[in-house]
């Protein structure tokens, strides 16, 4: 089964190991940037002195590289160095100079995020910013959040508002509602032939087309 397959519940958090290049190393995803993703092993000493010199750098913006590619190496080395140091501090200590517990901490929340989000940061539909707030929260209120951004085109500040109030204990419907975003709705483009069909079904059977869908939809997902 792949990382974010079918289940009773999708997956919430990154299933793949710690510093793998799942989606840095995918070249539909980051291009020419995928022959140089590096895997940070957090066992190996080697590899966790890279982690804390990738680190250093991203701290500094100065990893050089599209923004999204910087982000996601920068965030894999983050995680990778703080297990194999064992703590945020100890981490952070390890990177040396400016570079805080805070930052460790908001970096590697970002690489524990599932891919079906990562794969969406790496194309540049979610910016890294949001990426970080999204992070903030747990559970499906994440992915939630994260199709948010998507089909509603969420400014970072929105997202920040939402993963704040969701933190605080609000539903996460009730926090996009309070950024007039309604949950679970999106546009969707259909075949001519499909659409009238759907109405036409639709009518007969006195229910919205939406419902028609979601019930398509479960049954095709209880399939797979």
């Amino acid at each position: 089964m792949s990382e974010d397959g079918p289940d009773q519940s999708p997956p919430t958090d990154r299933e793949s190991p710690v510093g793998a290049p799942v989606i840095r190393g995918d070249p539909t995803l980051t291009g020419e940037h995928a022959q140089q993703a590096v895997a940070f092993d957090p066992e190996d000493a080697e590899s966790l002195a890279l982690a804390a010199e990738t680190v250093a750098a991203f701290a500094q913006n100065t990893a050089g590289a599209d923004d999204n590619v910087i982000m996601l190496r920068g965030a894999a080395a983050c995680a990778a160095l703080v297990r194999g140091e064992g703590s945020y501090k100890a981490a952070a200590e390890r990177a040396g100079g400016d570079v805080t517990v805070s930052f460790i901490r908001k970096w590697s929340r970002v690489h524990d995020l599932p891919q079906s989000i990562r794969r969406h940061v790496a194309r540049g539909d979610i910016a890294p910013t949001a990426a970080k707030h999204i992070a903030r929260v747990s559970g499906e209120a994440r992915l939630h959040l994260a199709w948010a951004v998507l089909d509603h085109d969420l400014t970072v500040r929105q997202v920040r508002s939402v993963a704040s109030a969701v933190n605080d204990g609000t539903d996460i419907e009730r926090a996009l509602t309070q950024e007039g975003i309604p949950l679970g709705e999106l546009v969707v483009q259909l075949p001519a032939d499909v659409y009238c069909e759907l109405r036409r079904r639709a009518s007969l059977d006195d229910a919205p087309p939406g419902e028609l869908i979601a019930d398509a939809l479960l049954a095709q997902f209880d399939e797979s």
